[in-house]
């Protein structure tokens, strides 16, 4: 695909819960006058993060774009009820007994080597095979690190949840950097693959591949979280209460009255009447919620509260004490206190103006706060 000099720059729709940073705004600039591009959504959890924002979904007609989907490929979240209400982790010995549990079961970065997980189907060439195939296996049912969380809630009726947030580990980032390498095509300093060519239809393929593999770390999390539970608090799981969704993905789908391609870097699908959640920051309200299918939105909605501060600024401004007031009724690792002041809550946008801003875009079903979490170190 040739570089087109008539290509004009793409409309931009936006739902902001406050103005874009100067990074921001320049890099939805930068995507929206990229080649190809037709259509670019700003959702409100919009930050800065490389060649394109976390919280935005790009749409375009044949050419991919891995920065637009970003490293996490498949990063998302997974949540299902318990048939038992919140005021069991009332008990600070019971829930020391959860984050025990939790800590043994859910490691943070890799398994033992004699304890490895099946992968999903395979990915399109062996050079990329070999660079992910030991840590594929070894990360699979791990947490990693930065905002990937497990998290005990309750919601409005009483009724504890469990919500996973985490991605596609060594896997995601893996399959971005054999691609780029492979890139063909620069548009506003960005690179793209053509899907008419075998690269790009070999990044579709592999991005699904990395997909499927952080949908299944977070079920073996899950699975793993709900042993725990169950095992500290002696209760039962409602399977049919699951809601799962990813934010990271380039797929084809219907817009407009054609066929484009919908990269989504931190940006939920929300068509009408689909199920997802929107996790505030560690300590604040999450929410489970049902998309309103809105057109200009690319039938997107934020992801999240979305970072106000930098990890690096966080750790300059919030000092454990402070963390442990943001944190104050939700029980956590006390020995992980000064690792997670770079999470503070306050580092993150106040979620629930996240939630005002795309009103039009999602209907909220449930509010839900957090009484325990686990991270990793």
């Amino acid at each position: 695909m040739t570089h087109d000099p008539t290509h004009c720059p793409a409309p931009v729709k936006a739902w902001l819960a406050m103005p874009m940073e100067e990074s921001a705004a320049t890099a939805v600039e930068r995507v929206r006058r990229a080649q190809d591009v037709a259509h670019v959504a700003v959702m409100p959890d919009v930050h800065a993060a490389g060649d394109a924002c976390v919280g935005t979904a790009t749409a375009t007609r044949r050419l991919v774009y891995p920065s637009a989907v970003g490293g996490d490929i498949g990063c998302g979240m997974l949540a299902v009820a318990f048939d038992a209400e919140a005021d069991a982790l009332r008990d600070p010995s019971r829930a020391g007994a959860v984050l025990r549990l939790l800590g043994e079961r859910i490691p943070a970065q890799r398994r033992s080597r004699r304890n490895v997980m099946p992968l999903p189907q395979d990915l399109s060439h062996p050079s990329l095979v070999s660079a992910v195939r030991d840590e594929a296996r070894l990360q699979l049912g791990t947490l990693g690190g930065g905002n990937h969380f497990v998290e005990l809630q309750v919601g409005e009726q009483g009724r504890l949840w469990l919500m996973i947030h985490s991605g596609s580990r060594a896997v995601g980032q893996a399959v971005k950097a054999h691609h780029l390498a492979r890139a063909t095509v620069r548009s506003a300093s960005m690179l793209a693959l053509d899907t008419a060519t075998d690269d790009g239809r070999a990044y579709l393929h592999d991005q699904e591949w990395a997909r499927a593999y952080a949908d299944a770390n977070r079920r073996a999390m899950a699975e793993h979280a709900v042993a725990a539970v169950k095992e500290a608090l002696d209760v039962d799981v409602d399977e049919g209460t699951t809601i799962a969704c990813d934010h990271n993905h380039v797929r084809a789908e219907q817009h407009f009255g054609g066929t484009l391609l919908v990269h989504r870097k931190g940006a939920m699908p929300a068509d009408a009447g689909l199920a997802g959640v929107v996790p505030g920051s560690m300590g604040t309200l999450s929410y489970h919620v049902e998309g309103r299918g809105v057109a200009d939105s690319l039938r997107s909605s934020a992801h999240g509260a979305g970072r106000l501060l930098s990890r690096g600024a966080c750790r300059e401004r919030f000092t454990r004490q402070d963390l442990r007031r943001q944190m104050e009724g939700t029980w956590f690792d006390p020995r992980l206190t000064d690792a997670l002041r770079e999470e503070s809550p306050r580092g993150y946008k106040d979620v629930r103006s996240v939630m005002r801003a795309q009103a039009q875009l999602v209907k909220v079903v449930r509010t839900l706060r957090p009484v325990l979490v686990y991270k990793g170190r």
